[in-house]
């Protein structure tokens, strides 16, 4: 009889294999921010289109929002990956809300600054010329208030993600899309009381106390799963 050759438990797969499913999850890492900047900055750029044309000026920049849109996603990918954006992980929300937006916005900075040296260097300036560029031609005025806009973006869009991660992935997709309003209303008030309940009993008891079958910290834990697991539509009201 053959024997059947299992591969070892540590041994990683092929780089060529491990490459496709890492490519689709920096993707699926990349394209929420870049979709999100991508709305807002065509906003604040249809908004300074319209209050131009009461002057007479032409004004397009759906270019310009684009590549500032895969700016911010790239800058967003890069600081994820840093161990210290994990520093405010179960704080109240607003610290790592702000600590966040204040990273985010500070990478940005830097890489736009970083951009504008690139087009200095590109158009014949010397590195050396670069900070008299920045304090007498450089226009700090406008670069300032898309910062300030940035900074504004951030923080709504680190909201959302904070708030995703704290109801559950895909929680806040269910609200507003799939679920009717008469649903939502009863359905978002019983689920986000099993999860602060799931909180409070994690935080109360320890693993071996869930992993016995017969405590009671077992029981309740089987009830929340099994209550959040059930169909709104099968829910009993509260």
């Amino acid at each position: 009889m053959s024997k059947i050759s299992v591969p070892a438990a540590g041994v990683q797969r092929p780089f060529w294999r491990r490459a496709p499913a890492w490519c689709v999850g920096e993707m699926k890492h990349i394209l929420p921010p870049t979709i999100f900047f991508f709305i807002g900055f065509n906003l604040l750029l249809w908004t300074k289109r319209m209050l131009l044309q009461e002057y007479h000026i032409e004004f397009s920049g759906f270019l310009v929002a684009t590549m500032s849109a895969l700016v911010v996603g790239k800058a967003v990918l890069v600081t994820d990956h840093m161990p210290f954006m994990r520093r405010f992980d179960g704080a109240p929300l607003w610290q790592p809300i702000l600590f966040k937006a204040a990273i985010y916005s500070a990478c940005v900075f830097l890489v736009r600054i970083g951009e504008e040296l690139v087009h200095f260097l590109h158009d014949g300036g010397a590195l050396v010329e670069f900070p008299p560029h920045l304090i007498d031609r450089f226009s700090w005025p406008h670069f300032l208030i898309i910062q300030v806009w940035l900074m504004v973006l951030f923080l709504v869009y680190v909201t959302i993600h904070e708030l995703n991660r704290l109801f559950g992935d895909g929680e806040l997709y269910r609200l507003f899309f799939r679920w009717r309003s008469s649903q939502a209303k009863l359905t978002r008030r019983q689920r986000i009381g099993l999860l602060t309940h799931l909180s409070r009993l994690t935080e109360a008891h320890t693993i071996e106390a869930f992993s016995d079958p017969r405590s009671a910290a077992h029981a309740e834990l089987v009830e929340i799963i099994r209550a959040l697991a059930t169909p709104p539509a099968a829910r009993p009201g509260r």
